[in-house]
């Protein structure tokens, strides 16, 4: 069971994940050794899974920002996941889904001519519906 100490362990971590554990056990009223302990015990709990970067698609030049609802044509959905496993350059979420489709992708594309390539290599092995972005709130 996780206390208040774990909890502000965690938001700090979600905040910046590389902060010095001095840093974080002074935010969290600790020694930066007692934080450390923590941390490897909500590590070792599973707790935190891993470390992970948020890279900024938009500054790599993915400006093309699309939602496609995936309807797979057979009940047999291994070839069309195998197919997304080797895109994932474009696939920033990919999500098992109930009603009109079977899976939704969120995408990022460089171009509308990438954006075309990969809805042609998609239609191989599912149909889809496109939803663009056009403006984020």
């Amino acid at each position: 069971m996780l206390d208040h100490t774990d909890i502000r362990i965690l938001e700090e971590l979600s905040k910046n994940s590389r902060i010095k554990m001095k840093e974080l056990g002074r935010k969290v009223h600790l020694t930066g050794q007692a934080a450390s302990d923590r941390v490897a015990k909500l590590e070792e709990s599973g707790v935190i899974e891993g470390y992970t970067i948020n890279v900024n698609k938009d500054k790599l030049g993915y400006m093309v920002h699309a939602f496609i609802t995936i309807i797979t044509q057979t009940l047999n959905h291994q070839p069309y996941l195998s197919f997304i496993k080797t895109r994932q350059t474009y696939v920033l979420n990919h999500y098992k889904i109930s009603g009109d489709g079977c899976y939704m992708l969120e995408c990022k594309f460089p171009d509308n001519a990438s954006l075309n390539s990969f809805l042609e290599e998609l239609n191989g092995y599912a149909n889809y519906k496109l939803s663009m972005v056009v403006n984020k709130q």
